[in-house]
């Protein structure tokens, strides 16, 4: 892990960009700290640069509750060279949304499962990284999506304690099975209106997942309509089981 670039924001969190194997990525840690800190990782649907400030403001309140927070572009995205058949999923999912078609399994497998198999290795060897710095210890928790992710990781990555994963984006059919699977504690955010997300995959969905411990918080609005609220009853989440 290379780190390029650090500054502290206005509320004294500091922030590092680095790089880890050509991997753009981006530290958080809270301020005035003097022990090593847990860990949030911050998934996200693409870009670092687009999506700065919403990681940002995610990473802040994390922060706050005593949390580091890391993040890392995903492949095919921002800097990163292009995944042509990526590209080419997701012109043909755009394509059906537009004619109000429905999205076709094969799209999805398409766009998110190589997606899938090339993330995970980098969120796990970006942790394998973080965790070898003084200032951040586990738990480890990871929030946000693209939630297929999030399924892999919390079913691979032993080190990932609890996660707080968003329902607003394709998952294959496949992956239900991997849900099933996953056993630690989750709290899923579902926005009830959201024009891109299948709302009846993502109920089948947090149906399927094996876990004791779930919550589904379902809000009215579109994808972007999230209250800020949502933010804070995941913080108290991620505090029951990471701190």
């Amino acid at each position: 892990m290379h780190f390029i670039s650090e500054r502290h924001l206005d509320d004294g969190v500091l922030e590092r960009e680095f790089t880890l194997g050509g991997i753009p990525g981006i530290l958080w840690t809270p301020a005035s700290v003097s022990t090593p800190a847990p860990l949030i990782l911050l998934g996200h649907p693409g870009g670092l640069r687009p999506m700065y400030p919403r990681l940002a403001g995610r990473a802040r309140s994390s922060a706050a509750s005593g949390f580091a927070a890391a993040s890392i572009e995903l492949p095919g995205a921002g800097s990163r060279p292009r995944l042509p058949e990526a590209e080419q999923a997701r012109a043909d999912l755009q394509a059906a949304l537009a004619a109000g078609e429905p999205v076709a399994a094969e799209i999805v497998d398409r766009l998110v499962l190589p997606l899938v198999e090339q993330a995970v290795p980098e969120w796990q060897a970006t942790l394998d990284a973080l965790l070898a710095l003084p200032e951040i210890r586990g738990p480890v928790g990871f929030s946000g999506g693209v939630i297929a992710i999030g399924i892999r990781l919390a079913l691979r990555e032993p080190r990932i304690k609890a996660a707080g994963l968003f329902a607003g984006s394709f998952v294959p059919r496949a992956m239900i099975d991997e849900a099933r699977q996953v056993t630690i504690p989750l709290h899923i955010l579902l926005q009830w209106d959201d024009e891109g997300n299948d709302r009846q995959l993502a109920l089948d969905l947090f149906d399927a997942f094996g876990s004791r411990e779930k919550t589904l918080q379902a809000n009215m609005g579109g994808h972007a309509g999230v209250p800020p609220y949502a933010g804070e009853d995941a913080a108290r989440f991620f505090a029951r089981h990471l701190i």
